[in-house]
């Protein structure tokens, strides 16, 4: 799904009412869509049928008193606090302040911050700002915003955060915006979302169509792609009947070093549970003992680290590699990286120490495998890119000169973060919407390269690998949130739900 900025999404409205459509058949869409998204989350959180409008002038409150007509006609309690008067808003917000109150709703009109106070239960949906809002946010929305975010209560917006910038992601002063448990976006997503303050604004993204003309979106400019279910089920490896287990996938890591074996182990065992047909962690002598408890089916050779050939030739004859979770960053590792890395003529996956030794100065001109993918945190991005000092702001800029990185060093950058983006030279940003940030735990990236892994080796292309891993390890981290919490679930947990993952079912 394209990802635009708010500029482009006016423009696109524009041409499409230029061309006959009509603004109040949008609203009177976008009203009812957002008024089933709100009913949604209602029956799924077994909620009293309460839902609270927060209105400002313009035709974000003219969808939500749509909302609301469609909800009362649902038979919920719904109740509109109108922070404008009434007479200095839209015309169209105007028209369906008066409907609305035709149908049976109740309009509290709030003339001074203070008057606000909110009820202990409720759904509340924000049309207070929407994305044309610019400048700074001062009273009475500052201290409005400031009660809708302590309330406590849910909070759905429409279309966008109230404070929140479409377009770049920055929240106005002190992240003055609304901190929404979902936002409605109407007809695309917004750049915004996904940059700055964006991710910790918009909760979950629920999409509503509005009625917009396919042939605008078609024709619209973007840099990014959010990823969807229908952009990446096409890429799930097909299942052969009569396959063997080399065909389904042949998977060697070269991970792990004494003392440090839960990375390399969680690594392989990902890429077991990831489709590969058969796993070979290669380590470091000693560490025998250590890997005695690992899971059955994963195989272990040993190896010493003078004998790079060896490892070069083994690796050589698996169908996609892994380097770097837990292998640590001696000088006698490096320089088994330093001969192992130009002498791979197969996929591969390079994370975790192995990402240390590329951004060192003898790493930095390495040749790599054609087929790479490097799957940095932030930090780790920020040293292969040479950055020093404070880390940057997750800009677009910053993300063009991941860019940049990726066509030097022919690449393909699975950028993990809360929200991951996957990079190529010659492609649009892809973003994935999924994750929960339970997933901020040790190991997370370590079963990521392993799915990952496993997919190059179902000869899936780099990108369609990258692409593919990063949507099924963040739903998979969903479906473990949501049995577990953000707070109790670790790495593994979300391994034990690619299952869910792999059926491709967006929670």
């Amino acid at each position: 799904m394209k990802v635009i900025t708010s500029q482009q999404m006016h423009h696109l409205e524009a041409q499409a009412y230029r061309d006959g459509s009509s603004e109040f058949d949008f609203m009177e869409e976008a009203g009812s869509g957002i008024a089933l998204v709100a009913h949604d989350y209602i029956e799924s959180h077994y909620m009293d049928h309460t839902i609270l409008l927060m209105c400002g002038k313009g035709n974000n409150a003219g969808d939500a008193y749509v909302a609301g007509i469609h909800l009362l006609h649902l038979e919920y309690d719904v109740i509109a606090y109108q922070f404008v008067p009434i007479d200095d808003c839209t015309s169209l917000c105007q028209s369906n302040y008066k409907r609305f109150i035709d149908e049976g709703g109740r309009v509290l009109s709030i003339d001074s911050p203070e008057e606000f106070v909110l009820p202990a239960k409720g759904l509340i949906l924000d049309g207070l700002l929407g994305t044309g809002f610019s400048g700074k946010i001062t009273d009475p929305f500052e201290t409005i915003i400031q009660k809708i975010n302590n309330s406590g209560l849910p909070i759905i917006a429409i279309d966008i955060p109230s404070g929140l910038n479409g377009s770049d992601g920055k929240a106005q002063e002190d992240n003055k915006s609304i901190i929404a448990t979902e936002t409605a976006f109407l007809g695309l997503p917004k750049i915004g979302f996904f940059l700055l303050d964006g991710w910790n604004s918009v909760g979950k993204l629920r999409y509503v169509d509005f009625g917009l003309p396919k042939q605008y979106i078609n024709e619209s400019e973007t840099e990014m792609i959010m990823l969807t279910k229908d952009d990446v089920s096409s890429f799930l490896p097909k299942i052969v009947r009569n396959r063997h287990k080399y065909e389904a996938g042949y998977v060697i890591g070269l991970a792990g070093s004494p003392g440090m074996p839960g990375a390399a182990l969680l690594a392989s065992d990902a890429a077991l549970h990831g489709g590969a047909g058969i796993v070979r962690l290669l380590h470091p002598q000693g560490m025998e003992a250590e890997l005695a408890s690992s899971q059955h089916e994963l195989i272990k050779v040993p190896f010493a680290h003078s004998d790079a050939q060896k490892v070069i030739d083994l690796m050589n004859e698996a169908s996609a590699v892994f380097i770097g979770p837990g292998i640590g960053r001696t000088p006698e590792t490096f320089a088994l990286i330093k001969k192992v890395l130009p002498a791979l003529q197969i996929p591969c996956v390079i994370d975790a120490d192995a990402l240390f030794f590329l951004a060192s100065n003898e790493g930095r001109n390495i040749k790599l495998p054609e087929q790479t993918i490097l799957t940095p945190h932030h930090g780790e991005m920020n040293r292969l890119l040479g950055i020093e000092g404070p880390a940057p702001a997750l800009t677009m800029d910053y993300l063009k000169r991941c860019k940049d990185f990726t066509a030097n060093r022919r690449v393909t950058l699975l950028l993990k973060g809360g929200p991951s983006f996957i990079i190529h030279h010659d492609e649009p940003f892809y973003v994935s919407p999924h994750g929960d940030p339970g997933m901020a735990t040790a190991g997370s990236g370590d079963i990521l390269t392993g799915l990952v892994a496993a997919l190059l080796a179902q000869k899936l292309t780099p990108l369609k690998a990258a692409i593919l891993g990063c949507f099924i390890h963040g739903v998979s981290g969903e479906y473990a949130a949501l049995e577990l919490t953000s707070y109790c679930m670790t790495a593994s947990d979300i391994m034990y739900r690619f299952p869910e993952g792999f059926l491709l079912d967006e929670t």
